[in-house]
């Protein structure tokens, strides 16, 4: 089957951390970041990592997504050890089975919504120009600007940017989304649209969303809640 047609995955941990921990050099000493952090995340599960800022929402983020090493600690993705990993291996990941979306939008202002969504899979390997169109019109759907699809970034809003970022993420189908703040920049009622629009990835297209935030009123809509605090685990 190939990689972007839809597939039924088991229910089985995607994620797992084991006593991590991440400290970093300071004048005079070391900031301990994380302390000991350990979760079991399954596959197709909508994750809240909830935190103030300065929790170590961030960097627990970073490195499930392979952009930084733990001082201490393991973490397996899909039962692969991601400190084992090579550079082009983590790169491999980052682009075909990763998703990312910052609370900064990052769309190309050159290219239509469309065309900066089918970049995404184009990334990911995908050349097939009908199978680029169809996927990224099926995401843009999925987040409610298919109407949109011919306008340049510059001609939409940021919430709108941001759902077009969200779809971007989710073209290549990724297996897992990492969403750092997303809803940061938005009023209520589009963050609230945001996240439901997370738990229909998780529930339609079996993706595995970590998100991070430290909105009170959001945390209703995760399966699973894992709470820091100075970089140490409340629950989880």
């Amino acid at each position: 089957m190939d990689r972007f047609e839809s597939v039924n995955r088991e229910k089985k941990n995607l994620i797992t951390v084991k006593n991590v921990s991440r400290v970093f050099p300071v004048p005079g000493g070391e900031f301990r970041a994380l302390n000991d952090i350990s979760v079991e995340i399954p596959q197709g599960t909508f994750v809240i990592l909830k935190g103030r800022s300065g929790s170590g929402k961030t960097t627990l983020m970073n490195l499930i997504g392979t952009l930084d090493d733990p001082t201490e600690g393991e973490i397996f993705y899909d039962g692969r050890k991601i400190g084992e990993l090579s550079e082009r291996e983590r790169e491999n990941l980052r682009r075909r089975e990763f998703g990312f979306v910052f609370q900064s939008v990052s769309l190309i202002p050159s290219l239509s919504v469309q065309q900066n969504v089918e970049f995404s899979m184009r990334l990911a390997g995908e050349k097939n120009e009908k199978t680029l169109s169809s996927r990224a019109q099926e995401c843009l759907k999925l987040v409610g600007l298919l109407g949109r699809k011919e306008h340049m970034p510059s001609e939409l809003s940021g919430g709108e940017q941001q759902r077009v970022a969200i779809a971007k993420a989710l073209a290549p189908r990724p297996r897992l989304l990492l969403a750092d703040e997303p809803t940061a920049e938005l009023d209520s009622a589009m963050a609230a649209a945001v996240t439901e629009l997370f738990q229909k990835m998780s529930e339609q297209e079996g993706v595995t969303v970590l998100m991070t935030t430290h909105d009170a009123g959001l945390m209703g809509a995760a399966q699973m809640l894992i709470e820091l605090e100075n970089g140490e685990q409340i629950n989880g």
